[in-house]
């Protein structure tokens, strides 16, 4: 009877096995034998029998616990095989942490090297946002210490452990979070800790060995996942800059092709002859845009598209000490130089953004320019060096044979026997070619005689001329250019005789310290009655004392008479009334008239000295 009690017992215990029964139902076999009577013999046998049991179920939980630690790290390196995103790996991981250890919460923190802390990345099951905030530095905490010695660290009772450096900020959050046990394990890369793992409960537990090396495996997984994606990033990043490096040669190499092609296109439009709208016209096409070619003096050379442009003298320095096109709100600038000598500039229109090839192209075609503008100059020079022959031919010997310079001069498309002004122009430390190419434009007949430059000029006013020259190459050479003018005559005798006393102007004119200035024997007054070679008299009289003349016609009035009385009496006018025969305020009220149709300066002894050399000879001229 009892042999069969005892078969009976174990057929239950393999029952309950088969069944996945808990460990008390097991037990509970071996109770309800004792209870039951038997012997000592079977009993044994049968309390044996449920230890086996025991003995099996735990062996079979552990097995199980195992697999599913295993298929949990499986699942770990499978995400890090198809691992897109670096956070929701970690995510991952930190639930599989908690469900695998049967914790209330796991979480994941990174350190930060630069500032010497640690802060909270991932966390599964937590409750409070001041816990999910916290950070950390080296040594404090449980964290703080595992991330500072790159050990394990496990407590039972956080708040009742004294290994750890306690804070207020630590404790605070771990109390709003209500932890009570926790477990930490470092991230190592190599022996490098970037992080910690942690497992913890809201009560009190120890964690057993096991369950440290499992959440260790599962560290050095996120380890892992972390490690990957900092080499995609580097691998993004470095295939990002290979891109923009790879975009950035096609990009130039594109550029150079298309320098290439419009250098080559403009010096096409040069070699084969063409002039400066014809390079003007390539450079608008090129640069899809309206182009104006301008001189040293700011002179238009050419215009294509380029509506109602401007030029900027500033632009223009600013471009000529910079070597680089300029912006000038809606236009750009570039000055055409060689060396240190200023040949003109450019002006690009309707382009208000110009990108570094299209700038480079800009000032390339700036190089073409200059290159053109030499290459005329070179021609323009030897065309000179023929007219400058003619006129030294003139100048030197007009009696040689009078016929052949007027020939030569009609081939050279300048009639002698025209009207012409002579005009003779200096200046100091500018050599005598360059200043003549800059007089060039004044003039059909430009040569340098006697170390000075002479122009022929179709011009009726020479002295206007000589003065508007002046003016205008002093600024171009930025130094001071004297001018003096005759004529205009026509015929070979009378230009010699023009330019000796053009000559003789520009003498005076720098001896009576008017250097920079321009102009003929007229303009100097009486110091021109006194040197020119043809005095006009009346010219002399009416360009001084004009305004009294017409005025006294005009009104029969007798201030002419009244000046003559002034000057007469040594400007007095007490005695001057006695002369008139009026009263001194008379003379006073027609002294004032005087001076407001003859100027304030009237009584200047330069002017003094004019009026009255007028009125004397006013006085003799028929």
């Amino acid at each position: 009877m009892a042999t069969v009690m005892a078969d009976d017992a174990v057929r239950t215990l393999l029952d309950l096995l088969a069944r996945g029964a808990g460990g008390d139902q097991l037990a509970q076999v071996a109770a309800t034998a004792r209870a039951s009577g038997l012997d000592g013999a079977e009993l044994a046998l049968i309390e044996q029998a449920t230890e086996n049991a025991l003995r099996v179920r735990h062996t079979v939980a552990e097995h199980r616990r195992r697999e599913a630690e295993l298929t949990a790290l499986f699942d770990t390196a499978s995400d890090l095989a198809r691992l897109r995103d670096t956070d929701a790996v970690l995510r991952s991981i930190v639930h599989r942490a908690r469900m695998l250890l049967g914790v209330d919460v796991s979480y994941l923190s990174m350190n930060d090297e630069v500032a010497g802390r640690t802060y909270m990345r991932v966390t599964d099951g937590s409750v409070s946002a001041l816990f999910q905030e916290v950070t950390l530095a080296m040594g404090e905490g449980l964290g703080g210490l595992v991330a500072q010695t790159a050990r394990p660290y496990a407590t039972r009772d956080y708040f009742a452990d004294v290994r750890f450096r306690h804070t207020n900020p630590i404790d605070t959050s771990v109390r709003d979070e209500g932890l009570a046990a926790i477990l930490g394990v470092p991230l190592l890369l190599g022996s490098k800790v970037i992080g910690v793992l942690y497992a913890a409960d809201r009560t009190p537990r120890d964690f057993a060995a096991e369950e440290v090396a499992l959440l260790a495996s599962l560290a050095d997984h996120a380890a892992i996942a972390i490690d990957n994606a900092h080499l995609l990033d580097e691998t993004r990043l470095a295939l990002a800059d290979l891109n923009s490096a790879n975009e950035t040669i096609s990009a130039h190499n594109a550029a150079m092709r298309r320098a290439e092609e419009a250098h080559d296109k403009l010096m096409d439009v040069v070699l084969r002859g063409g002039d400066v709208p014809d390079v003007a016209a390539a450079v608008a096409e090129v640069l899809h845009g309206g182009i104006a070619v301008y001189d040293a003096a700011g002179v238009e050379l050419a215009r294509v598209g380029a509506g109602s442009a401007r030029l900027s003298v500033k632009a223009v320095g600013k471009s000529r000490s910079s070597g680089r096109a300029v912006s000038t709100q809606d236009n750009w600038v570039c000055a055409v130089h060689a060396g240190q000598e200023l040949l003109g500039s450019l002006v690009l229109t309707g382009r208000p953004e110009l990108a570094d090839a299209d700038r480079r192209l800009f000032e390339r075609a700036g190089v073409v320019t200059a290159l053109l503008l030499i290459l005329r100059r070179s021609v323009a020079q030897a065309e000179d060096e023929v007219r400058g022959e003619l006129l030294t031919d003139l100048l030197t010997a007009p009696d040689r044979n009078p016929g052949a310079l007027l020939a030569r001069g009609r081939r050279l498309g300048v009639d002698l026997t025209e009207p012409h002004a002579v005009l003779v122009a200096t200046a100091d430390q500018v050599p005598r070619r360059r200043l003549a190419l800059a007089a060039a434009r004044y003039g059909a007949l430009v040569g340098v005689h006697a170390d000075q430059v002479v122009v022929l000029s179709r011009e009726s006013a020479p002295g206007k001329v000589a003065a508007r020259m002046a003016t205008a190459l002093g600024s171009i050479l930025d130094t001071e250019v004297t001018v003096g003018a005759a004529g205009p005559v026509a015929g070979v005798s009378a230009l010699v005789e023009a330019h000796a006393e053009a000559a003789r102007c520009l003498r005076s004119l720098l001896a009576l310290g008017r250097s920079g200035q321009g102009g003929s024997m007229v303009d100097l007054g009486f110091v021109g009655l006194l040197l020119g070679e043809s005095t006009d008299l009346e010219a002399y009289v009416r360009s001084t004392l004009g305004p009294v003349l017409d005025y006294d016609e005009r009104r029969g009035t007798e201030l002419l008479r009244t000046l003559r009385a002034y000057f007469a009496s040594g400007s007095n006018l007490t005695k001057a009334k006695d002369v008139l025969h009026v009263h001194v305020n008379t003379v006073v009220q027609r002294m004032e008239r005087i001076g407001s149709l003859l100027g304030e300066d009237w009584q200047t002894p330069e002017r003094s000295l004019e009026i009255q050399l007028a009125l004397r000879l006013h006085d003799v001229m028929p």
